[in-house]
This record gives structure tokens, C-alpha cells and sequence, in this order.
């Protein structure tokens, strides 16, 4: 562990219920943070060898907490995974909740409705590749709906005992800082099969972080949290304390859960979440320079548009519903959690499992792979954020609270003692560099001192350089304390950086335009590929002798439907000029080439006369 300290049992879980977040859902969630107790009892054990049957090692209704950390079996290449029961291979009660599921369901107890604006959001070539996502997943489905319907039995029984929620605490101590982390377990990710999502897979494991910093005299006060979601790291999972865009209510920040994908949010919203791929390295060679050609030499809507990218890729569009219409979780809402599973100390079903919590299946992009617990990677590594909390969201460069005044103190010691060193230093070379330069002065314009001259001339370049970089590296150290001084200052009368400054790429809902976009252009979106299909098919079939002719028409009879959509006619025009003028001057080259180059010659060729007249008369 990466300088961690263990926290009593006591003072975890006090800590722990002081700052548990609030959560609040969407409607129509089907799965809420749970004690993983009660699923590992409901489920089997199994191992997969490679190139073998995978097998049941822990038969349904003989597993336990303690048993799953005994991990049987393990051999090398060797994957444990627990595996939810199917209903409909059960017995009769079984199928029977299975049936009523459906027909009367006890649980869940709302239905999501995704509303409208997700292919409409996006362009031709990413509706085309998530049509094609859709066939793969419908010719390899990897989770079975079985599953699906065997994590809603499996849940739904649970709570008919009663509702309860809740989370698994562990507080760990690390460089300065006392980090609460909360874990939610969900039986089951159901993004694909509930929200029209990338993938389904069994159980789910999500996180939330509070750091707090302590004084001398004991006292706690949180500084920092961080939310895991899709597409953040580092930096951008945090947020301050005193960030007027973070909720809370009191000591209780508030999260935003996506709707079965469970991704946790700072804002409510809608947020679009694109899977991409990668383009072959020749399309995207020749992709990279064409939008540079037409972004940057052109200055085609460059700065609203073009990032250069180390390579290029089609996008899929999913969204994540975090809208918070749903339940909310946390003290003083509508349902309250129940005392956590503590993990102080660690308990042996943590450390000891390293397996995955749910089926795997061997997918090959591991999206429909079951997750690993807490401690783990699905490798059987031990995940960052189990042993670097504080590296896993970007605190690793930065102190406590408590610890910024005495950090800049002794930073500026460091600096005036190397600014010291710096100035002997420098003196020292500055009276070398000046006697050489006597010395190079006397030996100069003497034949028989040539050799020496081009010496002492080497020496006092090399030396010239020396004294340049050294009064540099001072002037650097001088700016810094004066900076440093001017902090430490700010930081004793209660002034603090921009709380978002940290921030590269802070994830955002779509907007309210976005997300209500009209009916008509709605429509377009879902029906625009398979006319587009379509008509290629037509063209082919009925315009062969004019094929070129017709494909550029088709082409840009559908970029002007799309633009007029999405309310770009403006641009769309003016980037249908700039291409005209470009393949007009393409034709124009092509069938009067010579003619062109003597033109071009003779321009040159006057307007350089024209300069060289201009200078003779002044």
C-alpha cells in the first residue's frame, strides 16, 4: 500500500455516517445499492480453465462470504466467477416469480422511458456504426436474458424482506489524508438490456471518495471527492469541497446515478457517452490530413471544431440518465441507508476473492465481463484505487489544508538556499568568463596565438552558455518564491484558486435544446440510415452509367436534410462553396496546366521587378 494507515473499526464507521453521500436516481431504475451478503448466498461459484468447460465449484445456496474467500481451484490461467441463478432453470416457485415479474411485477416498480435526442445528436457514419453495434450485440449477446431476468428475481426477493440500502465502507489514512470510501454494490448492470446502453453485464461495483484532512488539535474537515464515471480520470473524477457547482446537503455531498449503467454524477442531466473505434491506421492517416487541410489551412470552423487527434475514430452515442427523478438514498431523504458493511479491517471476502461477481464472458472488450471486487482489477491486479486513493484522483500533488503553509515555508528555504548556491556560483563564472575574454582580447589578430585564440573563443562560448543558463535558472527561482510568497499569503487571509482549475474535461449534461430536440428531426435520425441504405442500393441498381453523378448528388442532397436539422444551413453553404471553388480549380488545372504555370511564373517574375524598382527609387 502506498504509505496507507489502517483506521479503527470505531472511528471508520463514525466517519463513515458523518459524510455518507445522498443519492438520487433516475425512474425506472430497476437495481439500487445493496449488501453483497445476500447475493453471494444466492449465487454459484464457478471456474473457467483455458480451453476447458468452465465449471460449478460452489453449488447455489452453499456459498458464503466466507467461503467465496477460499477461492478453490486456483490454478494459473484459472477465472473464478460467481453466477446469478436463472429462474427458468429453477424450481417451481422460481418460475413462478419469473412469470409474475412480467405480468404483475412486484419489482422493479417503475418503468425507464428514455425519451427522445440520442441518433439525432450524432452524425451519418455513427448512426451506420451503431446500427452495426446493434446486429453484433443481437448475434452475440453475451449476457443472456435470462440473467437479466435472474438478477430481478434475485433482487426483487430481497426487497420483499424489506428495502433496504446499503453501502461498504473502508477509511484508509494516506499522505496526509483520511479518505472515506464508500462502495455500492448493484446486482446487476442493465444499461443495455433497460436503457438502450453499450452492455449488460452481472453485479456492479461504483465508488465514491471524500478526503478529508485533519488538524493538530484531531478535528475533520472535508477538502476534496471524487465520483467514478465512464469516460473520467485523475483530475477530472474530483471536485473541491467549497466548489459552488458540487450539491450538498450539510456535511453529505450529492450524487447523480446513471440509470443501469450506474455511472455516479456531479449534475443532473443527460449525458452523452460515446464508445469509440478505432479507424484502420491508413483511413485514419488520410482522414487526419484532410481534416487538418480543411479545419487549419482552410480555417473551416477551426476553433469551434478541430482538435488534433493522435488518431481518429468512429464515435457510437449511448447516453447516460442521470436525471434524478427517481428515488433519493441518504440521510434525511426518501429512503435512509442501513448501518454499512464495514470493511475496517479489511475482511478476508475482499482480500482473499479475486475473482469476478457475476458471469463471465469471455468478451473479448470485457464491457459484458463481469467486474472484479474492490481490491481487484479483472487481471487479479490490485486496482489503484484500492492501494493509491489519493493517486487515483489526481491528490497525489496536493496537500492537505493543514499542510500548505508549512510546505510553502520550507519550499521557499529550499529556494533561497539553492538561490545562494546559484549566486556564488554564478560570481564565480562571471569573473572566469570576464578574465577569459581579456585573455581572448590580447591573443586576438596574433598569427603566431591563432591556435590558442580559437581555443580561449570555444571556451568562452561553452563558458557564455554556463552563465546564461545559470542566470536563467535564478531569475526562475527568484519569480517562484515571490509567487510562492504572494500564495502563502492569499492563503492566510482565506483566498483560495478557482475551485474548478483543475479541471481539463469536466463531463456535462446535454443541454435542454439537445434533449428536446424536435419530433420531425427525431425522425429523421432513426429512419435517415436505412434511407440512406436505400438509395445506394437504387443508384446501383438503376444509375450504374451515371454512378459517380448520382452518388455526389445523393451525398449532398442528404448533408443539406441533415444540416437544415440540426439548424446548420449557414454553414453548410458556405462549406459547399469553399468545396465547389476547390474542385473548380482542380478542373481548371487539370485542362490548362502550362498555361497555368506561365502564369504563374510571370506573376512572379513582375512582382519580383516590381520590388527590386520599388527599392532603386527610395
Amino acid at each position: 500500500m502506498a504509505n496507507e494507515e489502517s483506521v479503527d473499526a470505531r472511528t471508520a464507521e463514525a466517519l463513515l455516517r458523518r459524510f455518507e453521500p445522498v443519492i438520487r436516481f433516475t425512474k425506472g431504475e430497476w437495481f439500487y445499492p445493496m449488501d453483497s451478503e445476500p447475493y453471494v448466498d444466492a449465487c454459484s461459484l464457478w471456474v473457467a480453465r483455458p480451453g476447458e468447460d468452465a465449471v460449478c465449484v460452489v453449488p447455489a445456496g452453499e456459498l458464503t462470504l466466507d467461503r467465496l474467500a477460499q477461492q478453490p481451484e486456483d490454478t494459473t490461467g484459472a477465472v473464478h466467477y460467481l453466477k446469478i441463478p436463472n429462474p427458468k432453470e429453477g424450481g417451481d416457485r422460481s418460475r413462478r416469480r419469473a412469470k409474475s415479474s412480467h405480468t404483475n411485477p412486484a419489482w422493479p416498480k417503475e418503468t425507464f422511458r428514455a425519451g427522445r435526442g440520442r441518433l439525432a445528436r450524432v452524425g451519418y457514419l455513427s448512426r451506420l456504426a451503431d446500427a452495426l453495434f446493434s446486429l453484433v450485440l443481437l448475434a452475440r449477446g453475451r449476457v443472456p436474458g435470462g440473467d437479466v431476468e435472474g438478477g430481478r428475481v434475485l433482487y426483487g426477493r430481497y426487497m420483499e424482506k424489506g428495502e433496504r440500502f446499503t453501502y461498504h465502507g473502508n477509511v484508509v489514512r494516506q499522505e496526509g489524508w483520511i479518505v472515506l470510501r464508500y462502495w455500492l454494490f448493484y446486482a446487476f448492470n442493465d444499461w443495455r438490456s433497460n436503457v438502450f446502453g453499450a452492455n449488460d453485464h452481472e453485479s456492479d461495483w461504483e465508488k465514491i471518495f471524500i478526503y478529508l484532512s485533519e488538524s493538530e488539535s484531531g478535528e475533520v474537515r472535508p477538502e476534496w471527492v471524487a465520483y467514478a464515471a465512464h469516460e473520467e480520470t485523475g483530475d477530472d473524477l474530483r471536485r473541491r469541497w467549497d466548489d459552488p457547482e458540487l450539491e450538498k446537503i450539510g456535511e453529505h455531498p450529492v450524487a447523480y446515478v446513471c440509470c443501469g449503467s450506474h455511472a455516479t454524477r456531479y449534475f443532473r442531466g443527460e449525458y452523452l457517452t460515446e464508445l469509440a473505434f478505432p479507424l484502420p491506421r491508413p483511413i485514419s492517416a488520410v482522414r487526419r490530413i484532410l481534416r487538418r487541410f480543411w479545419y487549419v489551412t482552410l480555417r473551416q470552423y477551426a476553433d469551434e471544431d478541430y482538435k488534433e487527434k493522435p488518431y481518429e475514430q468512429f464515435t457510437i452515442p449511448f447516453v447516460d440518465y442521470g436525471r434524478g427523478d427517481g428515488l433519493s438514498v441518504g440521510p434525511g431523504q426518501d429512503r435512509e441507508w442501513e448501518r454499512p458493511r464495514l470493511m475496517n479491517p479489511v475482511p478476508s471476502w475482499i482480500s482473499g476473492y479475486r475473482g469476478l461477481w457475476g458471469l463471465y464472458t469471455r468478451d473479448p472488450f470485457e464491457g459484458e465481463d463481469a467486474p472484479a471486487g474492490p481490491m481487484y482489477d479483472r487481471d487479479k491486479t490490485i486496482s489503484r484505487e484500492w492501494f493509491d486513493p489519493v493517486g487515483w484522483a489526481g491528490l497525489d500533488k496536493v496537500p492537505t489544508r493543514a499542510e500548505e503553509l508549512e510546505i510553502i515555508k520550507g519550499r521557499q528555504a529550499q529556494l533561497e538556499e539553492s538561490r545562494i548556491l546559484l549566486r556564488s556560483e554564478l560570481q564565480e563564472k562571471s569573473n572566469e568568463l570576464k578574465a577569459l575574454g581579456m585573455d581572448a582580447e590580447a591573443t586576438r589578430d596574433q598569427s603566431h596565438l591563432s591556435k590558442l585564440h580559437e581555443k580561449q573563443t570555444r571556451h568562452i562560448e561553452e563558458l557564455s552558455n554556463e552563465v546564461e543558463t545559470l542566470r536563467a535558472q535564478l531569475s526562475d527561482d527568484e519569480i517562484l518564491a515571490a509567487s510562492l510568497q504572494n500564495h502563502a499569503e492569499s492563503l492566510r487571509e482565506g483566498e483560495r484558486p478557482p475551485a474548478s482549475a483543475h479541471i481539463l474535461h469536466a463531463a456535462r449534461p446535454v443541454s435542454e435544446s439537445e434533449t428536446h430536440a424536435g419530433r420531425v428531426a427525431q425522425l429523421w435520425a432513426s429512419i435517415s440510415i436505412a434511407i440512406v441504405l436505400v438509395t445506394l442500393i437504387l443508384i446501383i441498381a438503376y444509375e450504374r452509367q451515371h454512378l459517380l453523378g448520382a452518388l455526389v448528388f445523393a451525398i449532398a442532397a442528404f448533408a443539406f436534410i441533415e444540416a437544415g436539422f440540426r439548424r446548420r444551413l449557414t454553414r453548410f453553404m458556405v462549406s459547399l462553396n469553399v468545396a465547389l471553388a476547390i474542385v473548380g480549380a482542380l478542373v481548371i488545372l487539370e485542362n490548362f496546366f502550362w498555361a497555368v504555370v506561365v502564369l504563374a511564373v510571370l506573376t512572379v517574375g513582375l512582382y519580383i521587378l516590381w520590388e527590386n524598382l520599388r527599392e532603386l527609387g527610395r
